[in-house]
């Protein structure tokens, strides 16, 4: 099985839980060079969130960053 961790030549938003009591991680890569790492499920949540609102798909709505 491949990783299906993002990359700078695959970017893109990646999270796991592997059991209900295993904490969430996350990591991000952006195609503007933007990356971030997050352990805990508010962290990850953070980290979607800031996905959302400043890369990915937003930055073809006009999204900073």
């Amino acid at each position: 099985m491949t990783s299906l961790a993002p990359s700078s030549n695959r970017p893109g938003l990646h999270v796991s839980k592997p059991s209900p009591d295993a904490p969430a991680r996350g990591s991000a890569v952006c195609h503007c060079g933007a990356t971030a790492t997050a352990t805990g499920d508010a962290q990850v949540g953070a980290l979607v969130a800031g996905w959302n609102a400043n890369h990915g798909s937003a930055h073809n709505a006009g999204g900073t960053a």
